[in-house]
C-alpha cells in the first residue's frame, strides 16, 4: 500500500472528516524542500477524497512573520524593514502590493502547476479581521501556564517579563522589539526599543500577534486542523510540536491533529536547502526545467521519512529517466523491474490533473538534449524529431504540446543547470581547423560515403570506426575531427547519434569545405 493510502487509513479511523493544514512562512523564494510539505499534504488528501471522505486542504501563508535579516537576495536598504511584518514590507520588484506576495505569488502559481489548489489563509488577515482574538486572550490568562509548558518541555528559559505575545509597535512597525511592562485586559502596556512607549487593545486585530509555539496550537483550533506534517526540526524532542501539542490540550483545549514528520530535501553538494542563504532551488526554477509530473513523482515515490539528495545537475537526467520508466510500466509497456513498489499509485499521485488515458509520447530527455540544442525552434525541432523517426507524423495535440514543453524544460535545463560538457553549439561557418594528415584522410575517406549511408545513428557510428580501422586512424581523432569541424571544440555528444540528429546535406557541405 502506498504511504498517501497508510496515512489516509490512520485518519479514517477516527473520523470520515478532515481538515488538512499545511504553512509556510513567504520570507523569500519557496523552494521544493519546502514542497515536501506541500505534496505530502496533497496526496493524503487527494487519497482521503478517493475514498469517500470529506476533507479540505488549507495552506497558511505566515505572512504576519518579521523580516529576520537581510537575505543575500535583498538590497541594503531593506535594513530598515529587518524586524517588522514582511506583510507591512514594500515589495522588492515593485510589482505587488507588499514583500509577502512578491513570494507568495509565485509560489501559488507552481502550486497550480502542480495541479494543488488549496484554500489559502494568510496570517496577517488572520490576526486583523480578529479570528484569533479569543486564542490572544486565553493565551495571555494563561500566560505562566503556558511559559511552565514551554521551560518545562523545551528545557529552555523565557525572560522574567515574558507573555505569549508579540505587540506590534504602533511607532516603528517592528513586531520584535516591543517589551511588555503590564497586561490588564484589554490592554497590554510595553515600551520598545525605538524609545516608544505605548499601549495596544487586543481586541483590536493585528495589534501583534502570538509567538510560534503558541501561534501553532491556536491555529489548529482556529481552523479545526487534524491532520499537519512537519519537519523533523520541528519534531525534535522539545522542540516546537512537542510544546505546541501540550499547550493545544491543555490550554486551547484541542485534540493535537495527526502528523507526519518528513526528511528533508538536500541540494547536492550544499545541503539542507535555506533560501535565506541563496543554497535552495526555488519550486518555480523547478518547474522551469522539469515537467510538473516529474517533481510530483520526485515526492510520491518517497517515503515522507526518507531523505532526499537532490542533483539539478545530471542528476536531474536521470529523475526523468526514471519516471518515463515508471509511465512505460504502468501502460504495459515495459514490464515491471525490482524494486519498483506501488507504482500504480506512485504514477496516479504524480499526475497535477488527469491521469492519462494511454501512454503519452516519450522522447527521452537526455536526447532532447542534443536536439534542442541543434534545432533551437519548436518547429525546428519537430522537423528534427520526424526525420530521426523519434515521433510520427502525425501525432496527437496533446502530446505534441506535453513534448513542447518538455523542449522548454530542457532548453532552461541547459542554459542554468547543465553541465559545461554537455552543451555545444553548431557554428554556422567552418571553425579555423588546422587538419592533420590523418585528419584529412579522415574527413575525405567520410566524404567518399556519405551520399550513401544511411542516416541514423548506428550507421554513422558503425561508419566512423569503420574508417578510422581501415585508414589506421585512432578513433579519438576521427571524433575529434568531428566535432572541430562542426562545433568548434574537441568533444561533444555521441558522434553517430549526434550527427543523424544534423542534417545531412549540412554536414556533407561542410566536410567538403574542410578539404577544399
Amino acid at each position: 500500500m502506498h504511504w498517501a493510502d497508510v496515512l489516509a487509513e490512520e485518519l479514517l479511523k477516527d473520523n470520515k472528516k478532515h481538515v488538512l493544514a499545511t504553512g509556510i512562512t513567504p520570507s523569500g523564494p519557496i523552494h521544493i524542500g519546502n514542497m515536501r510539505e506541500v505534496l505530502t499534504t496533497d496526496a493524503v488528501y487527494r487519497s482521503l477524497k478517493e475514498k469517500g471522505a470529506k476533507a479540505d486542504f488549507i495552506y497558511i501563508a505566515d505572512d504576519f512573520d518579521n523580516l529576520r535579516k537581510v537575505y543575500p537576495f535583498l538590497p541594503e536598504s531593506y535594513e530598515k524593514y529587518v524586524g517588522m511584518p514582511i506583510s507591512e514590507i514594500p515589495c522588492p520588484c515593485g510589482e505587488h502590493k507588499s514583500y509577502a506576495d512578491h513570494f507568495l505569488m509565485s509560489f501559488l502559481d507552481s502550486l497550480k502547476e502542480l495541479g494543488i489548489y488549496p484554500i489559502v489563509h494568510r496570517a496577517s488577515e488572520m490576526y486583523k479581521s480578529g479570528m484569533y482574538e479569543e486564542a490572544i486572550k486565553t493565551a495571555l490568562d494563561n500566560t505562566e501556564r503556558i511559559k511552565t509548558i514551554i521551560e518545562t518541555v523545551s528545557k529552555r528559559q523565557l525572560p522574567k517579563q515574558w507573555i505569549p505575545f508579540n505587540i506590534l509597535c504602533t511607532s516603528c512597525g517592528r513586531i520584535t522589539t516591543a517589551k511588555p511592562v503590564l497586561y490588564e485586559f484589554p490592554f497590554v502596556e510595553y515600551t520598545c526599543e525605538c524609545g516608544y512607549e505605548g499601549k495596544v487593545d487586543i481586541q483590536e486585530g493585528g495589534v501583534g500577534k502570538l509567538p510560534w509555539r503558541v501561534d501553532w496550537p491556536a491555529r489548529w483550533k482556529i481552523l479545526g486542523v487534524t491532520y499537519e506534517p512537519f519537519g523533523k526540526d520541528h519534531g525534535a524532542a522539545g522542540g516546537t510540536h512537542d510544546t505546541g501539542a501540550v499547550i493545544a490540550k491543555d490550554i486551547f483545549k484541542y485534540p493535537p491533529p495527526k502528523y507526519t514528520t518528513y526528511e528533508f530535501i538536500l541540494l547536492k553538494g550544499k545541503g539542507a536547502m535555506h533560501s535565506s542563504k541563496g543554497t535552495a532551488l526555488s519550486a518555480g526554477e523547478m518547474l522551469c526545467m522539469t515537467p510538473p509530473e516529474v517533481l510530483r513523482f520526485l515526492l510520491m515515490n518517497n517515503q515522507p521519512n526518507k531523505h532526499i539528495v537532490f542533483d539539478p545537475g545530471l542528476g536531474l537526467l536521470s529523475l526523468v529517466d526514471e519516471y518515463d520508466q515508471l509511465e512505460r510500466v504502468y501502460f504495459n509497456a515495459e514490464k515491471k523491474t525490482k524494486g519498483m513498489k506501488d507504482l500504480e499509485k506512485t504514477y496516479e499521485l504524480s499526475q497535477p490533473y488527469e491521469v492519462p488515458k494511454h501512454l503519452p509520447h516519450q522522447v527521452p530527455y537526455r536526447h532532447l538534449v542534443t536536439v534542442v540544442q541543434i534545432g533551437k525552434t519548436w518547429k525546428d525541432i519537430k522537423k528534427i524529431l520526424q526525420r530521426t523517426e523519434q515521433i510520427p507524423n502525425d501525432m496527437s495535440t496533446t502530446d505534441e504540446a506535453r513534448l513542447k514543453q518538455r523542449a522548454e524544460h530542457v532548453t532552461y535545463w541547459l542554459e542554468y543547470f547543465a553541465p559545461e560538457m554537455l552543451k555545444f553549439e553548431i557554428k554556422q561557418k567552418l571553425p579555423k581547423v588546422d587538419l592533420s594528415s590523418e585528419q584529412h584522410r579522415f574527413v575525405t575517406s567520410f566524404l567518399d560515403i556519405l551520399s550513401s549511408l544511411e542516416w541514423d545513428g548506428e550507421h554513422i557510428h558503425n561508419a566512423i570506426y569503420e574508417i578510422a580501422e581501415t585508414e589506421n586512424i585512432p578513433i579519438k581523432t576521427a571524433f575529434t575531427t568531428t566535432y572541430q569541424l562542426l562545433l568548434g571544440q574537441e568533444k561533444g555528444p555521441r558522434a553517430g547519434y549526434f550527427l543523424s540528429n544534423v542534417d545531412k546535406s549540412f554536414v556533407l557541405k561542410r566536410f567538403k569545405e574542410a578539404v577544399k
